[in-house]
């Protein structure tokens, strides 16, 4: 165990062809058998090759473990809570819309916002507790699809708003602050996405990418283009 973590330090920091080297250079000072250096420097070989992927695979795996973090963090604060681009925010401004029935989905969905927000601020310390205590990679896969989870749930509500929205007739300040949210809610999904492709390869997670899907935009509002050119996104 002490010659692998030695090995391991002399590999990390770029030394086993000076390790390979002096071998080599000591079994011809000595007239070692020539079955025996090339055996040892194929084992060096093999290990540092073995190590190099393994540091390969770490460094991913924590590049990818951050942008979870940062990815969790955006979604409960743009998308949840008292954010007006919340699709919640959003439902709540069809108590304007003169419709009894309306009225009654809108304050359902009102309770399901409370509940919903409690479970997203409860993720996102929980993450944050085990980030400090260096225990957010073990748990990464039961993240990932507790975010998974999540943004399904969140996205049921999206496509409510949407089916109705494109029955009834709201106002275009309504569509307007939709249309906002679909585009920086369809840019942390591409993200979303990506990550979740990445951690399929490097995490062996089993989620598919096209399992998290878009919100649809509105027409007769201003369009997606307009708002790509004036905001910035992750």
């Amino acid at each position: 165990m002490i010659i692998l973590k030695a090995l391991k330090t002399v590999f990390i920091w770029g030394w086993s062809p000076i390790l390979i080297t002096a071998l080599a250079i000591t079994g011809v000072v000595y007239e070692w058998d020539l079955w025996l250096v090339a055996t040892t420097l194929s084992i060096i070989l093999i290990i540092g090759l073995t190590i190099a992927v393994v540091n390969s695979s770490e460094r991913q795996l924590e590049t990818l473990s951050m942008k979870l973090r940062q990815l969790s963090g955006y979604f409960n604060r743009r998308f949840t809570g008292t954010s007006s681009l919340s699709i919640f925010a959003i439902i709540d401004t069809l108590f304007n819309v003169d419709d009894p029935q309306l009225w009654d989905w809108a304050r359902a969905c009102d309770m399901s916002a409370r509940v919903f927000t409690t479970w997203c601020d409860s993720f996102v310390d929980r993450i944050e507790s085990d980030t400090r205590t260096g225990r957010f990679r073990i748990y990464l896969r039961s993240y990932v699809n507790e975010l998974w989870l999540l943004n399904n749930h969140y996205y049921e509500f999206v496509e409510q708003f949407f089916e109705i929205a494109e029955k009834i007739e709201i106002p275009v300040t309504t569509k307007d602050q939709y249309n906002r949210f679909a585009v920086e809610y369809n840019s942390f999904i591409y993200n979303f996405r990506d990550s979740i492709s990445e951690l399929r390869k490097a995490g062996g997670t089993e989620i598919e990418p096209p399992s998290v899907k878009l919100a649809g935009e509105l027409p007769g509002a201003k369009s997606f283009r307009s708002y790509l050119d004036e905001e910035s996104f992750l």
